[in-house]
């Protein structure tokens, strides 16, 4: 009877230290991502209108690079780094990797280097949380937990999609498992935080999918062909970064030298190419894919220009031009698939991030906060498509593995290899 009546006591307690510990987050981390984001907006816009700023770039990673090396320690770790502490490591998360990674990424955009704007959410949103959770004196089971709660709140602060962030701080950490032991607090830390983003008169862009086809037996087979090509996209965006990442270590052995080096190459390709079109955020790629006013090979721009900035070590995320690279993809592939432009390019922005990133049910949602939830059947195929199709490894080599990908197929293969043999 005692443990009956205490039971409510405990859960009531459990919610006002977590409703506490969330909003305080969400307050922190909601108004970071509002500097940053009006931050990203004016230096996109000092860059299109003062083209000659690109020239700067290689000088901007250079000092930025010299900044992580001198001052950084374990910064220079970035996202891995918060994903390893959300899975159960002890190392610290230093207050000086919000400064160094947000102002890195806004002079990466104003210098036109191709990055994104997920990472440095992810990384501010976790430090923030590891701040938080000592003042707390959270356990090591809670500090996990509230790291979650930060990854969530950052990315759904920096995008405007509360559910989606709720999910993807729980199924980010490891593939083939959902932290659900953080769903309630990840949440209302998500929630907040996109609340108090919105209330400095944030807004984020939406983009019409058009009418949703009518389902059929050949629209799946197409869809099947688009998240094919979506999951291996996805994974020759990520493998394509690390290839260069590993270049750049074997040929460059400073750092700083790197940086400025993959800077040169960068700006060279832009006079090469004879475009800027890909540089910085790109937005623009996404209005010309749900048009359809795109080039067949904008996804392979994007993705190039971005494989090299962040395989050279400039700051920035990977998931807004995951985003373009899928929208761009999926309406040149609607042109060839006979398919609706703006349908098939709705589904190749969130089916790219699926495959990139191995989380599938956070791009589902994130789908349908975006879109609307009428083509919510069609978003889960394609994320579930595109994450099979992406192998084991992700932009995230912090990410653990679980369960592999088509594990309850492989005993299949191997009695059946067995039986051959014998």
């Amino acid at each position: 009877m005692e443990n009956e009546l205490s039971r409510p006591i405990k859960i009531s307690i459990y919610m006002v230290k977590w409703f506490s510990i969330t909003l305080l987050i969400g307050l922190i981390m909601g108004t970071l991502s509002a500097f940053f984001l009006k931050s990203l907006d004016l230096v996109t816009q000092i860059r299109m209108d003062n083209p000659w700023l690109l020239f700067i770039l290689p000088i901007s990673g250079g000092v930025f690079a010299f900044l992580y090396k001198k001052y950084g320690g374990n910064a220079i770790r970035g996202n891995n780094l918060v994903i390893d502490q959300a899975n159960g490591e002890r190392e610290n998360i230093p207050l000086r990797l919000i400064p160094l990674t947000l102002f890195g990424t806004i002079t990466t955009h104003l210098f036109g280097g191709s990055v994104g704007r997920e990472g440095t959410a992810v990384q501010m949103g976790g430090t923030v949380a590891n701040a938080v959770g000592r003042m707390f004196r959270l356990d090591k089971i809670e500090r996990e937990i509230v790291i979650i709660c930060g990854i969530s709140a950052g990315f759904s602060s920096v995008f405007g999609t509360p559910l989606a962030g709720t999910i993807f701080g729980l199924e980010v950490l490891m593939i083939g498992r959902l932290r659900s032991d953080g769903l309630f607090p990840s949440f209302f830390a998500a929630f907040f935080a996109n609340v108090v983003t919105e209330s400095f008169g944030i807004t984020h862009t939406h983009y019409g999918m058009g009418p949703i086809p009518d389902w059929s037996v050949l629209l799946f087979f197409k869809i099947m062909i688009a998240g094919i090509c979506f999951g291996l996209v996805g994974w020759l965006f990520s493998r394509s970064i690390v290839l260069i990442k590993k270049v750049y270590a074997n040929w460059v052995g400073n750092v700083v030298l790197r940086n400025f080096i993959g800077g040169v190459i960068v700006v060279a390709a832009v006079f090469i190419l004879q475009t800027q079109r890909y540089l910085g955020l790109s937005l623009p790629l996404l209005k010309d894919a749900f048009n359809g006013d795109n080039h067949w090979f904008d996804f392979l721009g994007k993705l190039f220009f971005t494989a090299l900035s962040l395989g050279a070590g400039y700051q920035g995320g990977e998931v807004t031009p995951l985003f373009e690279i899928g929208a761009t993809l999926g309406s040149s592939l609607a042109v060839i698939l006979h398919l609706s432009i703006p349908f098939l390019a709705g589904l190749g922005f969130i089916g790219v991030f699926s495959g990139a990133t191995n989380t599938p049910i956070a791009c589902f949602i994130m789908g349908i906060e975006l879109f609307g939830g009428e083509a919510a059947l069609f978003f889960f195929m394609i994320c579930l498509i595109s994450y099979m199709c992406s192998g084991n490894t992700g932009i995230y080599s912090a990410q653990k593995v679980e369960v592999e990908k088509g594990v309850l197929f492989l005993p299949l293969v191997t009695n059946w290899t067995n039986k051959k043999r014998n």
